[in-house]
């Protein structure tokens, strides 16, 4: 006969505060030791260990996890161990108890290492052999709350500590979260003491200036600008991936995906690629950070097209998110009868003409521009509206200074693009590199396969790798056996046309196109007014871009810093280049 009584089953619940503190410190592993100690000098039977690695002052308590494991009467616990309060919880008294009381509902006990928590239980009326709820209690309920109350209070010193730090930092433009795609994090000393800072990441950031300078450039669609950096062999940061139950477990990883339409705008929206934060602990306000962005704020600002907007003066900066003007808004569809009536302004309320044709008393419609119905009257029928536009854009003349300023100016920005292109093909070079070795990798795995299903998968991997490298093969191939543009012949044309504005301003074929360029003279859109004054004074065209202004259309010289010169009368000869 055993005289020993039985050995209690218990749990152990060890706890740390974050996965970093976990995985990088040995907290979880010093309180599994004291937990094996104290099982075996309680003569108690360690049936479970539960490893939490996140906070205990959120509203859902990592707790609750071991805590119905030992609710479960299958399990048999009697007894719930935990190295001190503030390792159960840090919520308080309130979640102290509320955690504790499902313990003693199903008969397991609450047992902390340093014998704060007792087990004793005191009835007040055992003298007289009566016992009720109230009258049972814990002798070390009150310290017990006290020590909650404690931990809480130290959570709350801590955090203030550490994050009011962190927020004077972010304020004085440091950095303090993870590194986000393109940077890396790097610690830096400074008068402030040892402070994070973000240096360009060498795989990713070109990527990530790639798609800046592309969507900056206007000639490419954001489709188009996903599909071209994806084939420059794009794939978003890889992550590790833990067990949900065992923050220590890697159970695989995510990312490694192509970039998508979705986060493309959220990377061209993101101020920190410019050097500047605005978060929540800069109350949204625009830091100017310490370190340099990956791309120029004229850059950034470019990429945005006006929706947003970094401005620097003085040292300070500001985020502005610009709403169109109103004359940009797209009002229903484009009517080609009526081409000018988004780039021309009513002359009395400044907003967007509309176009209509009214039906007269023998049937016929007589279309015109008009204001409607903003308690004044503007009308003026299409055929004298567009002629005044007609004689305004004789009155145009670029100088041949300024055009051969220009065709200079493009024509080094092509050079530098060409070099680009070539730095892309490197690229490519280096990505069809990567998939080879991808390929060897993927192969040699197939040797210590047994499963066929496995053996499929992988091969179907394979298949993808190898069309992959024949789609980058082909294009270098293709980019290869293309003629190279002559940028010199183009520009000739570009020329004729500025030498020219009115077969470029006037006689398009396409009215909308023709409406397109007209607006593109303009820093302002005008009102119809402006445009009938400068018909005989451009310098009455307040909002006119000043390529293009004359001060005194009766001066004969040239109209030195702007560029321009009288428009004279001369011979307009075909030309068989013209734009349709």
């Amino acid at each position: 006969m055993n005289d020993f009584p039985p050995k209690e089953n218990g749990v152990a619940a060890i706890r740390v505060s974050s996965v970093k503190q976990g995985t990088e410190g040995d907290s979880p592993e010093a309180q599994k030791e004291q937990m094996a100690q104290f099982f075996m000098s309680q003569n108690l039977n360690l049936k479970k260990v539960f490893i939490f690695l996140e906070s205990a002052s959120k509203d859902e308590q990592p707790m609750q996890e071991a805590i119905d494991y030992c609710k479960d009467p299958k399990n048999d616990i009697q007894v719930f161990v935990i190295k001190s309060i503030d390792r159960f919880t840090r919520g308080g008294s309130y979640s102290y108890d509320f955690l504790k009381m499902q313990l003693e509902r199903y008969n397991v006990k609450l047992v902390d290492i340093y014998g704060i928590i007792s087990s004793q239980k005191i009835n007040t009326l055992a003298h007289l052999g009566v016992e009720y709820k109230w009258s049972v209690f814990s002798p070390s309920k009150k310290s017990e709350i006290l020590e909650a109350e404690r931990a809480k209070d130290e959570m709350r010193d801590i955090m203030s500590r550490m994050i009011g730090a962190e927020i004077r930092y972010a304020r004085m433009g440091y950095w303090i979260r993870r590194a986000p795609y393109g940077f890396d994090t790097d610690k830096l000393e400074t008068s402030n003491g040892k402070r994070c800072i973000l240096r360009p990441n060498a795989s990713e950031a070109p990527f990530v200036i790639k798609m800046f300078e592309l969507r900056a450039r206007g000639t490419l669609t954001d489709e188009q600008i996903v599909e071209e950096i994806n084939r420059l062999g794009y794939k978003s940061r890889l992550k590790k991936k833990r067990d949900k139950h065992d923050k220590t477990t890697i159970v695989g990883q995510t990312g490694g995906n192509e970039l998508n339409l979705k986060h493309f705008l959220k990377f061209v929206q993101y101020p920190i690629y410019a050097g500047i934060n605005t978060e929540k602990w800069t109350q949204g306000k625009a830091t100017k950070c310490k370190f340099e962005g990956l791309v120029s704020i004229d850059l950034f600002n470019a990429a945005n097209k006006g929706k947003l907007t970094i401005v620097e003066e003085n040292g300070e900066v500001a985020l502005y998110r610009i709403r169109p003007p109103e004359y940009r808004i797209t009002k229903g569809v484009k009517n080609p009868e009526f081409p000018y009536k988004k780039y021309v302004m009513c002359p009395t309320c400044e907003k967007p003409l509309y176009g209509s044709a009214s039906k007269g008393r023998l049937g016929k419609y007589y279309p015109a521009y008009h204001c409607n119905s903003r308690g004044h009257y503007f009308r003026v029928p299409s055929r004298d509206f567009e002629e005044t536009i007609t004689k305004f854009v004789k009155n145009l003349q670029v100088s041949p200074e300024y055009i051969d300023a220009l065709v200079e100016a493009v024509v080094t920005e092509w050079e530098k693009r060409e070099k680009e292109l070539h730095k892309d093909d490197v690229n490519i070079d280096a990505r069809i590199a990567e998939l080879k070795a991808q390929a060897r990798m993927t192969a040699d795995k197939i040797r210590f396969l047994n499963s066929e299903v496995a053996i499929k998968y992988i091969e179907e991997d394979l298949l993808k790798i190898e069309g992959q490298i024949a789609m980058l093969i082909a294009e270098k191939a293709n980019a290869t056996v293309q003629e190279p543009i002559n940028i010199r012949v183009i520009m000739e044309k570009v020329k004729y046309f500025l030498e020219h504005l009115d077969e470029l301003l006037l006689y398009q074929i396409n009215p909308l196109a023709k409406a397109a360029y007209f607006g593109v003279i303009w820093d302002k859109a005008p009102t119809y007014q402006e445009i009938l004054s400068g018909t005989q004074d451009l310098s009455l065209c307040e909002g006119l871009n000043e390529v293009f202004k004359l001060k005194n259309m009766e001066n004969d010289s040239m109209v030195g810093h702007q560029g321009l010169e009288p428009w004279t009368r001369r011979l307009r000869v075909s030309c068989s280049n013209q734009l349709s």
